[in-house]
C-alpha cells in the first residue's frame, strides 16, 4: 500500500530551521590531510611506549634545566669511518657537551640497540666524562613508527615518551632534540634541529666546526623561558 503526502508537508519537511546549531564538517579530511603529531593512532603508540618502555637512569634528571635529545650517526661521530676512534669522532664534541650541560640535561637517542649505544658512547669516552653526564640513552625500542607524505613508513623519535616519563622536568617548550634526519622528529617538528651530516671523518675534521655553532645557539637559547616560537630551521641566524 502506498500513502500520498500532500503539498504543503512536504514544503514544511525541506525548510531548513533558522535555530539549528553550527556544525563542522570534518568527514571529508582524509588521515594525509592531518599532521603526523595530530594523528590519533600515532598518539595511541607513543602512550604505548611510555607505560611499556623502561628507561635506565644514569644520572637523576636537574631541577630547572632544559632538555637536549643527541642523535648518534652523523651527529656525534662518522660510523662509517674506516679510520680510528679519534677520527670518528666530531670534531669539538667534549667541548660541546661539557658547555652546555651547564644549561641541560642531555640524553642520547639513537636509532639502533642499547648494547650499540653503550659500547659506543664508552669508546667514545662519552659515558663517564667529568665534565658532564648524560642522563640516559634510548635505542630504537622507544621509536614509534608513523606514516608520512615525504617519507612513507618510518620510524620516529617521539618526544613525548620523554615528557610523559618526566612530566616535571621535560615538556615541548624546553626541549630540542639534534638530529641530521628530519624524518626522526616527525611527531615533534617543532622541537627538531637537523644538524649537517658529520661524514667522510678523515678528510672533513679538519674543516667541521658544527658543534662549535651549535654550543653557541644552545647557550643563547637557553635563557628563554619556552623554546615553542623559535624556528630552529633559522638557528644560524640566531643571535
Amino acid at each position: 500500500m502506498f500513502m500520498s503526502t500532500k503539498e504543503d508537508e512536504i514544503a514544511a519537511a525541506n525548510t531548513i530551521p533558522d535555530d539549528l546549531p553550527d556544525v563542522v564538517d570534518d568527514f571529508g579530511k582524509k588521515p594525509d590531510d592531518i599532521a603526523v603529531q595530530e594523528r590519533e593512532e600515532f598518539k595511541k603508540k607513543v602512550e604505548r611506549r611510555v607505560k611499556d618502555y623502561q628507561i635506565k637512569v644514569l644520572n637523576e634528571p636537574r631541577k630547572g634545566k632544559k632538555l637536549l635529545v643527541l642523535d648518534i650517526d652523523y651527529t656525534l661521530f662518522d660510523h662509517r669511518s674506516v679510520g680510528e676512534k679519534g677520527v670518528e669522532l666530531r670534531p669539538y664534541l667534549h667541548e660541546f657537551l661539557t658547555e652546555v650541560y651547564d644549561h641541560y640535561d642531555i640524553i642520547i637517542w639513537s636509532a639502533t640497540d642499547m648494547k650499540w649505544i653503550e659500547v659506543k658512547m664508552q669508546e667514545l669516552g662519552v659515558a663517564h666524562n667529568n665534565n658532564y653526564n648524560i642522563t640516559f640513552y634510548l635505542d630504537s625500542c622507544a621509536m614509534v613508527s608513523v606514516v608520512a607524505p615525504e617519507y612513507g613508513f618510518v620510524e620516529t623519535k617521539a618526544l613525548g615518551v620523554i615528557w610523559d616519563k618526566y612530566p616535571d622536568h621535560y615538556n615541548e617548550e624546553n626541549t630540542i632534540i639534534f638530529d641530521d634526519l628530519r624524518r626522526n622528529f616527525l611527531m615533534n617538528p617543532q622541537n627538531g634541529l637537523k644538524v649537517r651530516p658529520f661524514k667522510n671523518a678523515h678528510t672533513s675534521r679538519y674543516s667541521d666546526g658544527e658543534l662549535v655553532k651549535l654550543s653557541k645557539y644552545l647557550t643563547a637559547i637557553a635563557k628563554l623561558d619556552t623554546f615553542k616560537h623559535l624556528d630552529h630551521d633559522k638557528w644560524e641566524q640566531y643571535s
